[in-house]
């Protein structure tokens, strides 16, 4: 059976163990994103060298890149809707994988800057849909367990970037040439997802009771602590007027919600852009710091982001999205302009960890509430992505526009008026499609 070009299956309950099994899964593909990330960033310098490129060039190649992933995050709704998030991300982990080994290629081998451009738009486009059906899947899995897992995902990424990061500062000490390395990264990128992916269920598992649609076909199950429980079906769970894939995108750039979650995600992604394209130019420039001070502040932010990704699932289970999204964006507000105005630069690095706590939330938890409704949640993801994403990749160099005029430190006041949009907007992430009856058995054996 086929549900909008995505191979679905009717089938029973899923038990707890494959529950876990689908989890662990989606956090390898979050993981594995952050260590794509990571290895090229990390061997930016080498790639520098080795091609004997000056800062407009290596603007040129970040152009390339940038470009891939927004042509591909704009296509990625009709993307997953056709192709179904598990092949979507499959296919968008091999061409990240091919993506670094033609960059590798193009660098030590060839010497040729075309190559590595090509390389980095490839690695591009196969990185944004990725990134959006593994925000599909990743909704699903928190659907599944009842719990707010989406900052964890999250979180995976991070500490993937971490962890790449790590390889790729050994192998830049170690000599080893920069086509071994990203070649060694494509391959297990490519290699621990595509083999993860055989436990997705997003194109598969059913949907339990979503008031929004009409049941075509429901069944029970029988949990010992509660009796029989009503299961829809993802395949049965259908809208009272089915859209085609098409519609389905338009539809979603037409909803009040779904633009305003883009505008919610738009100013706390910037926030976190920013910091990582300008913290350590602005602590160097503004603040009077070393280059590894500044290098170092960039880190002390990435760690309470992550710290903050990791404890987010508890401060949503106790306070939910709404609160949640208001002091995020409050911290982020708070923490950055500490660290504008700051008087002495030990105050500038509190800041940043305030900072990093404000900005952890904020794409995880647009992400979810856009996936709220699971039969839309590829349409709405993506049009949610598209605006996030826009502002992760273009708004930093904007702000390097403005920061010609008024400074590094100065320009980055600029992000705090979309905060304030994005704290004014936290009601907008308020759950609306809730699932009547008690959690299914799998979210209980699986805490």
């Amino acid at each position: 059976m086929r549900n909008n070009g995505a191979a679905v299956t009717k089938g029973a309950f899923v038990p707890a163990a494959e529950v876990t099994h689908w989890r662990n899964a989606v956090v390898v593909a979050y993981g594995a994103s952050g260590i794509a990330f990571s290895t090229w960033v990390s061997r930016l310098p080498a790639i520098r060298d080795g091609l004997d490129l000056t800062p407009g060039t290596i603007g040129l190649l970040l152009l390339c890149l940038t470009a891939g992933s927004f042509v591909s995050v704009s296509a990625s709704g009709l993307i997953v809707l056709r192709l179904g998030s598990r092949r979507t991300i499959r296919i968008g982990s091999i061409m990240v994988g091919f993506g670094l080994v033609l960059a590798g290629f193009g660098t030590s081998v060839l010497a040729s800057p075309v190559v590595v451009a090509a390389g980095m738009a490839v690695i591009g486009l196969g990185a944004a849909s990725w990134n959006t059906a593994s925000n599909v899947e990743g909704a699903a899995v928190e659907r599944a367990v009842r719990r707010h897992i989406m900052p964890r995902l999250h979180g995976s990424f991070s500490l993937g970037t971490v962890a790449g990061a790590g390889l790729g500062a050994w192998a830049a000490g170690a000599g080893i040439p920069v086509f071994w390395h990203l070649a060694a990264g494509g391959l297990l990128v490519a290699g621990s997802v595509a083999t993860a992916a055989a436990w997705f269920r997003a194109d598969v598992t059913p949907v339990q009771g979503e008031r929004p649609f009409r049941a075509a076909g429901t069944d029970t199950f029988e949990d010992p602590s509660t009796g029989p429980i009503p299961i829809v079906r993802q395949t049965d769970a259908v809208p009272e007027q089915p859209l085609d894939n098409k519609r389905q995108i338009a539809q979603a750039w037409r909803d009040k919600r779904t633009l305003l979650l883009g505008v919610l995600v738009l100013g706390l992604a910037l926030a976190e852009g920013a910091a990582g394209d300008w913290v350590a130019l602005a602590l160097a420039d503004g603040h009077g710091q070393t280059d590894a001070a500044g290098a170092a502040g960039y880190g002390l932010f990435v760690t309470f982001m992550t710290i903050g990704r990791f404890a987010g699932t508890l401060v949503l289970d106790r306070f939910d999205r709404v609160p949640v999204m208001r002091w995020c964006a409050a911290l982020a507000v708070a923490g950055l302009g500490l660290f504008v105005f700051a008087p002495v630069p030990w105050l500038a690095f509190v800041a940043l960890a305030v900072w990093g706590l404000g900005a952890s939330l904020g794409f995880p938890v647009g992400m979810s509430a856009a996936a709220d409704d699971p039969v839309r949640a590829a349409a709405r993801v993506s049009v949610v992505s598209t605006i996030g994403y826009g502002a992760f990749l273009c708004g930093p160099p904007l702000l390097g526009l403005l920061a010609e005029h008024v400074g590094i430190l100065h320009s980055l006041l600029a992000v705090i008026v979309m905060l304030v949009v994005s704290f004014l907007l936290s009601p907008v992430a308020r759950k609306t499609f809730l699932n009547p009856g008690p959690a299914p058995i799998t979210a209980r054996l699986d805490r």
